[in-house]
């Protein structure tokens, strides 16, 4: 399986905008697509520190977690974070970050008038 970045993305922002400071992915013999792929990347996101595994199938967002969320929040820079990462073929999601956190040191700029 393949890694999904605005399904990871997606996964983040619905458990920030819940309730919920966890969520459930657990892992089953026999899953559906849907939970194996819930599973998946929940495991991708610990595995580069966004999450962590606190139970077996329980995941919370980390402080780095959250850090990457507000990197690629906005939709627009999203969008062309992701249009940068096409551009080589992909990258890590630590790459995605720091592309994310230039395009936003650029607009904070351009709307502050100040340098980063």
């Amino acid at each position: 399986m393949k890694r999904d970045d605005d399904y990871l993305r997606q996964i983040m922002l619905n458990l920030e905008n819940s309730d919920e400071t966890m969520f459930d992915a657990p892992l089953f013999l026999s899953m559906s697509l849907e939970d194996s792929k819930l599973q998946y990347h929940a495991q991708l996101s610990c595995d580069a520190g966004l999450m962590v595994e606190i139970n077996d199938g329980v995941f919370r967002m980390t402080s780095q977690g959250h850090d990457y969320l507000d990197a690629i929040r906005d939709d627009g820079i999203w969008r062309k974070t992701k249009d940068g990462a096409a551009t080589v073929g992909g990258v890590t999601l630590g790459m995605m970050k720091e592309i994310a956190i230039a395009l936003m040191k650029q607009k904070l700029s351009e709307k502050l008038g100040i340098s980063f």
